[in-house]
C-alpha cells in the first residue's frame, strides 16, 4: 500500500475561501438521537431510509422520510429482531439497507447468544418495493477465507462488478481489524480473492484498540474513495480516508492510497465527539454529497464506550477541495 501524505490537499483546502466551503444546507442536528453507525440509502424514487444501530443491540429498525431532515421526526419500524439463542443472537451492529437488483438487502453483524464476541457478517433480503413492508428474509452468513471475527460490510459496484469491504481480525488477538476487499458472486456471496486494503499501523488508529472498520465508499472525480472509522468508540474515534484511481486494479492493495492522518476527529471547540462510521448520501435535488454519521456532545464516558447510548445521527454537507479529495471540514459544526 502507497501511504500518501495529505498535506498538500489540506493546504489547498485551507486556501479555498470560507464562502466557497461554508455549509450553504442546514440540518437539524442531530437527526436520531441514539442511533449510532448511521446509513442512510436514498431510493430511486428519492424516499431517504435511515438504518443504524440501536443501543441495546438486540433489533434492527428503519425510518423513511422524503428529505433528510424529515428523517428526524419520521416514525420508526422494527423490521427484524434477534434470535433468542444461537447466532444472530447477540451484538446486532451496524446494518446497511442497499437496493440491488429490485431486492433489499441488509447486512449486518451479529454474535451469538451463548457466545457474545463470536460475531460475523449476515444478511436479510425483502423483495418488496418498499422496504418497510413485506418480509425480511433470513439469507445466512457471508462467509470468508478466515473464520474470524468480521463485521461492517458495505458494497459497491465498479466496472459492472460487485464488491464488498468489510472489517475482520484478520491476524489475531491484538493485531484488531483490517478492512478486507472481494468481488461478490452475488449479493450473498464472496467469490475472491479476499485483499486487506489497510490495517491500523498509524498511533491515531491504535487508541485503545486497533481498529479499522465501518467503511463507505464514494466514487468521484475519477477515483474510488473509502472512509473508514479507527480506534475505540470513544473520544479517539475518528475517520481515515483511502483512495485508488478509477482505472486500476482494486483488487491490487499496492494500488491503494492512505491518508497518513485522521481526515474527521474530535473537535472539543464544537463539542463534536468520536465522529465516526460515516455514510454517504446526496441532497434532494442530487447535487449535493452529504455525510451522515455519529458522534457525541461530551466526552467523558460512564463505564465502557459500548454501554454509553449516546451516539447521535448528524449529517453534513461534504466539499470537494479543487484537487477533487472530499474535504470533511474538520473545523466547522455540523
Amino acid at each position: 500500500m502507497k501511504l500518501i501524505n495529505l498535506l498538500m490537499v489540506l493546504v489547498l483546502s485551507v486556501a479555498c475561501s470560507a464562502t466557497v466551503f461554508s455549509q450553504d444546507i442546514q440540518f437539524n442536528n442531530p437527526l436520531a438521537e441514539k442511533r449510532a453507525d448511521p446509513w442512510v440509502q436514498k431510493a430511486e424514487d428519492g424516499t431517504y431510509y435511515l438504518i443504524a444501530t440501536v443501543p441495546e443491540y438486540d433489533k434492527i429498525v428503519l425510518r423513511k422520510s422524503k428529505t433528510i431532515n424529515g428523517l428526524k421526526e419520521a416514525e420508526e419500524k422494527v423490521i427484524w429482531e434477534k434470535h433468542k439463542k444461537g447466532v444472530m443472537g447477540h451484538h446486532i451492529w451496524a446494518p446497511e439497507l442497499h437496493y440491488i437488483d429490485g431486492v433489499w438487502y441488509i447486512y449486518f453483524a451479529a454474535g451469538e447468544a451463548e457466545n457474545i464476541w463470536n460475531i460475523r457478517m449476515w444478511v436479510l433480503s425483502n423483495r418488496s418495493k418498499n422496504p418497510m413492508k413485506g418480509e425480511w428474509k433470513e439469507e445466512g452468513q457471508i462467509k470468508t477465507d478466515m473464520d474470524s471475527f468480521s463485521l461492517d460490510a458495505t458494497t459497491f459496484e465498479h466496472n459492472n462488478k460487485r464488491y464488498m469491504i468489510w472489517a475482520q481480525n484478520v491476524g489475531g488477538g491484538e493485531h484488531g481489524t483490517a478492512l478486507v476487499l472481494s468481488e461478490m458472486a452475488s449479493p450473498t456471496e464472496l467469490t475472491g480473492p479476499e485483499v486487506v486494503i489497510t490495517q491500523p499501523e498509524f498511533s491515531w488508529e491504535r487508541m485503545k484498540y486497533n481498529v479499522n472498520e465501518g467503511p463507505a465508499v464514494i466514487k468521484r472525480n475519477g477515483k474510488i474513495f473509502v472512509s473508514y472509522s479507527a480506534s475505540a468508540t470513544n473520544h479517539n474515534y475518528c475517520l481515515g480516508l483511502l483512495w485508488i484511481d478509477e482505472a486500476a486494479d482494486i483488487l491490487d492493495a499496492s494500488n491503494w492510497h492512505k491518508s497518513a492522518g485522521p481526515v474527521f476527529y474530535t473537535n472539543e471547540d464544537l463539542k463534536r465527539y468520536g465522529p465516526g462510521h460515516n455514510s454517504f448520501t446526496t441532497s434532494e435535488d442530487g447535487k449535493t454529497d452529504i455525510m451522515i454519521y455519529h458522534a457525541r456532545d461530551y466526552k467523558e464516558i460512564i463505564g465502557h464506550e459500548l454501554s454509553d447510548p449516546n451516539r447521535a445521527t448528524r449529517a453534513r454537507v461534504l466539499k470537494w477541495t479543487p484537487s477533487g479529495f472530499p474535504d470533511f471540514m474538520q473545523n466547522e459544526g455540523d
